[in-house]
C-alpha cells in the first residue's frame, strides 16, 4: 500500500528538510514513508469529502429493536481495528520522531476541539499515575479551555488563532512535539496550532478519520484512521473516537516504553495512589526481588515509592 504525496525513505535524501532539522538515521532504515510532501495550508477546502459525514449504512434507526441497535453499532465497531492496523506505518514513523526529542527532554501536547480533545486529555491524564512521568510532560488541550471538558463552548473550535496561543502558555518551544487531533480532519484550533508550530520548527502529528484532510495537510507526519461512516451519521464520538482513543493509547504506550518508564511488562514506576496500586506494586516487588514476606515487601515499597526505586535500593 501507498499514498499519493509521501515518499519511501530511500528518496528523502533528494528532498528539502521540512523540520528545520537533519533527519535522523533511523529515518533511512525504515522502510515506510516518513515525510509528508503536499502543499500545507490552514483553511479547509471546500472540495474536501468528509467520509465521516456520509450516510449511514443503517436506516430508520427509530424503528429498530434495542438489539438491532446494539447489533448495529457493534457491527461497525468491528472494523475499527483493520482501520488502525493499516495506519500502523504512519504512527510508527511518528513515535519514532517524538520518541527522540523526549528523549531529550520535550514535552507532548495533545490538542483537539470537543470528543477529540476530551481523548487527548483522557490519555495525557492517565500517563502520571501509570508510568510515574511528571504531569507536565504529557499535556491535553481543548478547544474552549478546561471548561469545554464537561460542556461544550460555543464556536471555540473556529477560533484559529487560540490554539497557538494556548500553546505559548505552556512554553513551547522545538524541543516539544504537538499532536493535532481531529475526526473530521478540519478543526481550525488545530490546524491554526499546527501550522505557526510547523513555522516554529516544532514536530507535529496528526490523527484524523479522513483521507487527505487539511490536518493531515499541516502535518509533518499525518495519521489516518479511516473508519468510514458512522452508526448515527457523522456522530464521530463513536468509531472515531473509538479509533482515536485505540492510537492514543498505542502512541502514550509506546513512547513511555522507549523512555524506560516499563520494565518487562509491568508499570515499575506506577504511582502508589490507592490500595488497589499498593496491593498490585506489592505482589510484583515480590515477585521482581524475590521477596516471600507480603509486609516486608510492603514496607520496602511505601519507604521507596515505586517498585523502580524499592529495585534499585536492595540491589535486584
Amino acid at each position: 500500500m501507498f499514498y499519493p504525496g509521501y515518499v519511501p525513505v530511500k528518496d528523502i535524501r533528494r528532498l528539502p528538510d521540512r523540520t528545520g532539522t537533519a533527519f535522523h538515521q533511523w529515518s533511512f532504515n525504515f522502510p515506510w514513508f516518513v515525510v509528508n510532501t503536499r502543499k500545507k495550508s490552514a483553511k479547509v477546502k471546500k472540495e474536501f469529502i468528509k467520509v465521516t459525514e456520509q450516510s449511514s449504512r443503517h436506516r430508520h434507526l427509530e424503528q429498530m429493536s434495542v438489539k438491532e441497535i446494539l447489533t448495529g453499532i457493534n457491527e461497525e465497531d468491528a472494523g475499527v481495528p483493520k482501520a488502525v492496523q493499516e495506519a500502523i506505518p504512519a504512527i510508527e514513523a511518528f513515535v519514532l520522531a517524538a520518541a527522540d526529542k523526549m528523549l531529550s527532554g520535550g514535552r507532548l501536547f495533545y490538542m483537539g476541539a470537543g470528543t477529540s480533545g476530551r481523548l487527548g486529555i483522557l490519555d495525557a491524564s492517565e500517563c502520571p499515575p501509570t508510568y510515574g512521568v511528571p504531569f507536565d510532560l504529557v499535556i491535553g488541550l481543548i478547544a474552549g479551555g478546561d471548561s469545554a471538558i464537561r460542556r461544550a463552548v460555543e464556536n471555540a473550535e473556529d477560533d484559529e488563532t487560540q490554539g497557538w496561543r494556548d500553546l505559548q502558555q505552556f512554553s513551547i518551544s522545538e524541543k516539544d512535539v504537538v499532536i493535532g487531533i481531529a475526526a473530521s480532519g478540519t478543526t481550525p484550533y488545530v490546524i491554526g496550532a499546527l501550522r505557526k508550530c510547523r513555522e516554529n520548527g516544532i514536530l507535529t502529528g496528526s490523527i484524523s478519520c479522513n483521507p487527505g484532510s487539511p490536518v493531515s495537510d499541516t502535518a509533518d507526519f499525518p495519521m489516518e484512521v479511516v473508519v468510514g461512516p458512522e452508526f448515527v451519521t457523522g456522530s464521530t464520538r463513536m468509531k472515531s473516537g473509538t479509533a482515536q482513543k485505540l492510537v492514543l493509547n498505542m502512541i502514550s504506550t509506546s513512547l513511555m516504553i522507549q523512555l524506560g518508564r516499563v520494565e518487562d511488562n509491568k508499570m515499575v514506576n506506577m504511582q502508589l495512589t490507592n490500595d488497589k496500586l499498593v496491593d498490585r506494586g506489592v505482589k510484583m516487588l515480590m515477585e521482581r526481588a524475590q521477596i516471600s514476606d507480603y509486609e516486608k515487601a510492603k514496607q520496602l515499597l511505601v519507604e521507596h515509592g515505586s517498585v523502580k526505586k524499592a529495585l534499585l535500593a536492595i540491589g535486584s
